[in-house]
């Protein structure tokens, strides 16, 4: 990086709705002493936060059903798009659920029927599509085990098999059955047992997806209490005992990670509080995930590393609900990803992750019914429009800090003089910094981006994401 005193470059990428611009380069800027500006970023790389472990998304049943519909070139397009550094917004981070969820075209386990020795586990039912498009995507990303231009997987259970449930049912809430607790502990060694011997590396897993929610899909209610005692118990021992779990060092790479909560943020530090606050459990716990879907509530998140600075914090899922073909074009959606973004990673966020990469023109398969929006859609009915990719303006947002933003980079100070602005700031570990800037306003907006004296003057028109790439 560059040094007091001397010149340093920007490399400048714009999406704005005005200009019909995605993600495009708009020539690279030259430093020089500040001018005027309605607003300036300072930035102080002298001062770092917390490491990206990666920005991505999921790939679930829907994605990759919708996948394997699509022709060999788009479906080359859609992958190259996604994840290659280069040509794409080089996604680096990959959630996927553990058997069914809502965005499964039906619902299934890994074993038979009240087999607790799990003798019959296999997972078969993702041979067929995802565990391709997985392979797919870690290719094109340059690998697999997190590394800096690679590509980091976890997993999260949506319900534990249904004879191990209060209930007797996969879907509507229910809870797991003390007496099955090692058992469904041994289920997700085996999940990534059986994924890695597919040669896809299992970064971690959470333990639940949204354990406060009764749903109408898969779903499974644990109580703060319930679920730091299944990982103090049960799950954090068996890892640790098959010699997956290093509780010494919970950031070895050879350590898988266990994620807490992965609800909404809403009530995330009284849950963090209660598990992390249990030393037993919290020797296990590398992180707390966290999605969006009641309120914003970023305050929370920063709550939460003040706390405990020890525990990751990872945004594992949000999408836009309730899909409407009539709104994929609406410029709403890509702003609301940028809220998130910045909020989550100015409070802390070490990674976030989209909901379904890929969904049809309806916005599924879903077996229930719970149809939402995807940054990419595709249209899998016959006729001219077969194998039609539609770009939401959200993928551009996501795009922004993807490219950009890459894995080990680390959060420095970047202080912003304006309220119109939302912004953050990266240094990777190639030396270049990452600034990322969103107007939401209705005027378009200059900007000094100024460092060690010295600044590059951006223009934000209304509506856009703009990204400074600071180099040499």
């Amino acid at each position: 990086m560059p040094t007091l005193g001397q010149t340093f470059q920007a490399s400048v990428f714009l999406t704005a709705k005005d200009a019909k611009t995605q993600l495009a380069p708009v020539g690279t800027l030259t430093a020089a002493a500040p001018g005027p500006a309605a607003a300036t970023i300072y930035l102080d790389d002298a001062k770092t936060f917390q490491t990206i472990v990666g920005i991505g998304g999921a790939i679930t049943d829907a994605s990759a059903e919708v996948f394997a519909k699509l022709p060999p070139e788009k479906q080359r397009e859609l992958i190259a798009a996604y994840f290659d550094p280069k040509v794409g917004i080089g996604y680096s981070l990959i959630r996927t659920n553990i058997h069914s969820c809502d965005f499964s075209s039906a619902s299934y386990t890994y074993v038979a029927e009240n087999d607790r020795e799990l003798a019959t586990f296999s997972v078969a039912p993702d041979l067929k599509h995802r565990v391709p498009m997985i392979k797919q995507a870690i290719a094109a990303s340059g690998g697999g085990g997190g590394r800096s231009g690679g590509m980091t997987v976890y997993a999260s259970p949506w319900s534990p098999p249904a004879w191990m449930k209060s209930n007797g049912n996969m879907l509507q809430g229910g809870e797991l059955k003390p007496e099955f607790a090692d058992a469904w502990a041994e289920y997700y060694i085996k999940f990534i047992e059986a994924y890695e011997k597919q040669g896809i590396p299992i970064f971690g897993v959470s333990v639940q997806n949204e354990p406060a929610a009764v749903q109408r899909w898969e779903s499974c209610i644990y109580s703060a209490e319930q679920e730091r005692d299944f990982v103090k118990s049960h799950l954090g021992p068996a890892l640790a005992k098959a010699g997956m779990l290093n509780t010494a060092d919970l950031n070895a790479p050879s350590s898988k990670k266990i994620i807490v909560w992965d609800h909404n943020r809403d009530i995330m530090y009284e849950r963090a509080k209660i598990v992390l606050e249990d030393p037993a459990a919290a020797k296990f716990i590398w992180g707390v995930g966290f999605h969006w879907y009641v309120g914003d509530h970023f305050e929370n998140v920063r709550l939460v590393q003040d706390r405990f600075p020890q525990a990751r914090l990872l945004f594992t899922e949000g999408c836009v609900e309730s899909f409407n073909a009539a709104k994929v074009s609406e410029w709403g959606a890509g702003e609301r990803y940028g809220r998130s973004l910045f909020n989550d990673f100015n409070n802390g966020a070490v990674g976030w992750t989209d909901w379904n990469i890929l969904l049809d023109e309806g916005g599924g398969p879903n077996h229930v019914g719970n149809f939402c929006f995807a940054p990419v859609h595709a249209d899998t009915r016959p006729g001219a429009e077969f194998g039609k990719l539609t770009y939401m303006n959200s993928f551009y947002y996501l795009g922004h800090f993807s490219k950009f933003i890459r894995p080990r980079a680390k959060r420095i100070t970047a202080s912003n003089t304006s309220d119109e602005l939302l912004s953050t700031a990266f240094k990777n570990p190639d030396g270049t910094i990452a600034v990322v800037m969103m107007n939401q306003s209705e005027k378009a907006i200059d900007i000094n981006i100024q460092m060690r004296g010295e600044a590059i003057k951006a223009k934000s028109p209304a509506h856009s994401i703009v990204t400074a790439v600071i180099h040499r």
